[in-house]
């Protein structure tokens, strides 16, 4: 009886050994499915725009009947709400290029038609050439990073002058995506890519 014992014991012990192992074996999940709810219209318009509008209304200069008045963030919260900005308008542009993410809800249209291109044209172009899609939304990414780094700097100056960068790297996707068919965007966005010709 004390045999049966002992071995039914040993049993067991290798059993729960054995299935510990299995589960340590196991692989951990892979990544989780993002849902894509947005579309790149909504981020634009929700996150991208207003995030890139106050940080260039951050920083600016009126002169006016009164005298010269300065406008920069002065106090800690201040430099905290725009930093918030920055933040929103960095990992936007990881939002704009995730797999999968339509330009638009189906049946949505141009606000501007003749000028700007329909959804459905610009969804295209990006398919077309997602690689080119990906360079202007990193020379985004990369433009807010400096951004973010004069905020945490708290110089005003450097935050000011970031801005023309983000706006450059703003116009550049727009040139390619949405108003291609404009024939001075077209040699805007020519001269903003390419290298200049040598002589």
């Amino acid at each position: 009886m004390r045999i049966r014992f002992v071995l039914l014991a040993s049993v067991l012990l290798f059993l729960l050994t054995a299935c510990k192992g299995a589960q340590e074996a196991t692989p951990p999940p892979g990544q989780p499915e993002f849902r894509l709810t947005a579309s790149i219209k909504d981020i634009m318009d929700s996150i991208v725009d207003p995030s890139a509008d106050e940080l260039w209304q951050s920083v600016s200069t009126v002169v006016d009947a009164t005298g010269t008045h300065e406008k920069f963030p002065r106090t800690d919260e201040e430099w905290k709400e725009v930093r918030r900005s920055a933040i929103r308008l960095v990992e936007g542009t990881n939002l704009l290029v995730m797999p999968g993410r339509h330009v638009a809800k189906p049946g949505e249209k141009s606000e501007n038609p003749g000028i700007e291109l329909e959804p459905a044209e610009m969804e295209t172009l990006i398919n077309n050439d997602r690689a080119t899609f990906y360079k202007l939304a990193q020379a985004l990414h990369e433009k807010a990073l400096v951004t973010l780094q004069a905020i945490d700097a708290k110089d005003k100056d450097a935050l000011l002058d970031s801005g023309n960068a983000i706006d450059q790297a703003c116009e550049n996707c727009h040139l390619k995506y949405w108003y291609p068919n404009e024939a001075k965007a077209q040699e805007e966005y020519r001269k903003a890519v390419e290298p200049p010709k040598r002589p």
